[in-house]
């Protein structure tokens, strides 16, 4: 077992960053970082014009349930696939993927045939992420990781306002199917930078082959959580959530007697690098999601809200989220570790502040609690990726890097379920109605906080006395 890389020596700044030729595939990943959350976020606000075109009104959330089945899916075997194919190969064959089930959306002539495209996109969409956290693990020297991943931070943020926001121009300017053209020809352009920028990593080595049992297993687990989110019976959703988390679990432990592994040596071992920083990943990610879904219909409703000011209310959340991982960027030696802790306890401290306010109490401290959300990530994320990478082996590193958006993806679509049944059971699922909407603002809070501790003591666990191999 290789332990932890040792921080490099050497310019750390900006203008390093972008030297040596590298600029041109850094703007590769910020570009794929873009096409996964953008395409993500992009039925927001098309749905109500996908479903008088196409019907299917009732199927509204299987366009992002579908999509994030494929994203999770398809990021964790990203890693494998990289050694397999090659990053080279397989990026540009990841944004083929993607390009076809935008095709297939924008083409379809049926509500049926639009969701098999977002499935494919969410397919398309895993492996560009995927194969871009393995781009800045084996492309950028260590030292530039800590600002490599503040900027994907920054077009994760940038995404999440403008995402939304371009699905609704063009649909004003023209039609829902032009969304997916666009996102078409931007895949088409990211399959071809990549055969280009690429081409210095090579083809693929053969590596040890694709953890089939372990993928299988793991759609299994996804797909219940998925369709929790989508059953409006209070019982049956939480049933399926605990069931979808326990085979996420089973994942886990089937992986580590596997011949060819998914995930990292010792993964689930929460006493390591690894098995913490996942597990921070994953919790946190979680018990944020109630607020980006459930925070513009209760502005709507409590506060009469219209829907854009609603949005850019919410859009304090990636606002501060961007602005306080640019501020840290460049923290060295111990602030790494102390900005973690600090944006775990930000973000219990959110989810404290957030039900307090968001239905009654002053508007400004209720933005301020999104905003504390948003910072709780900005000031965290980039230094608990770096330090799961570092403490990475050479064997490990491909799974290991593209392991960190799949673990992120999962803790989204768990979060977004786990808040979903909170709020049904408050009434929400029977109508927008005031008394609805200010249980809601408490409780889809209040569910999460135990997720909130747990990820951050394992944040705490990162970052203090766990193994570094």
């Amino acid at each position: 077992m290789a332990a932890a890389q040792q921080p490099e020596q050497g310019p750390t700044g900006w203008i390093d960053l972008l030297a040596g030729g590298r600029l041109p595939q850094f703007a590769l990943i910020c570009l794929g970082v873009w096409l996964n959350a953008a395409d993500a976020l992009v039925t927001a606000t098309i749905m109500p014009s996908v479903g008088a075109d196409l019907g299917g009104y009732a199927y509204f959330s299987w366009a992002t349930a579908g999509f994030l089945v494929g994203a999770i899916l398809a990021g964790a075997s990203a890693g494998r696939l990289s050694e397999l194919f090659g990053l080279r190969s397989a990026t540009a064959l990841a944004g083929l993927v993607m390009l076809g089930g935008c095709v297939l959306s924008a083409a379809a002539p049926n509500v049926e045939l639009f969701l098999a495209g977002r499935l494919v996109q969410g397919l398309g969409s895993g492996w560009i992420s995927g194969f871009a956290m393995v781009a800045i693990a084996l492309l950028f020297p260590e030292r530039h990781l800590a600002r490599v991943f503040a900027s994907v931070t920054f077009i994760w943020g940038v995404a999440t306002l403008l995402g939304p926001l371009f699905g609704g121009l063009v649909v004003e300017q023209g039609h829902w199917r032009d969304v997916f053209w666009l996102f078409a020809a931007q895949s088409a352009v990211f399959s071809l930078a990549a055969l280009v920028l690429l081409k210095k990593s090579g083809g693929g080595a053969g590596g040890p082959g694709v953890p089939w049992s372990q993928l299988g297993v793991l759609g299994v687990g996804v797909a219940a959580i998925a369709v929790a989110d989508v059953i409006h019976i209070p019982m049956l959703s939480i049933g399926l959530v605990v069931a979808g988390l326990g085979i996420l679990a089973l994942v886990v432990v089937i992986d580590h007697r596997a011949r060819v592994r998914l995930l990292p040596h010792r993964a689930g071992d929460l006493t390591t690098v690894c098995g913490s920083g996942y597990f921070a990943m994953f919790a946190l990610t979680a018990a944020s999601m109630g607020y980006a879904i459930y925070g513009p219909p209760i502005l709507q409703q409590l506060r009469g809200f219209s829907p854009l000011w609603a949005g850019y209310a919410i859009g304090a959340e990636s606002l501060a989220w961007t602005l306080s991982a640019l501020a840290v960027a460049g923290a060295t030696g111990v602030w790494d570790a102390r900005w973690v802790r600090f944006g775990a306890v930000l973000l219990v401290a959110s989810l404290v502040v957030l039900p307090l306010t968001l239905a009654d109490g002053p508007l400004t401290l209720a933005i301020l609690g999104g905003a504390l959300m948003g910072a709780a990530f900005g000031f965290s994320w980039a230094f608990m990726s770096r330090r799961v990478l570092a403490a990475l082996s050479e064997e490990d590193k491909a799974i290991g890097s593209s392991a960190i958006m799949a673990v992120r993806q999962a803790g989204a679509a768990a979060g977004a379920t786990i808040s979903g049944v909170a709020a049904n059971l408050t009434g929400f699922s029977g109508g927008l109605t005031d008394a609805s909407a200010r249980a809601a603002s408490v409780w889809v809070f209040v569910a999460v906080i135990p997720l909130a501790l747990a990820g951050a003591w394992a944040a705490f666990r990162l970052t203090g006395g766990a193994e570094k191999a």
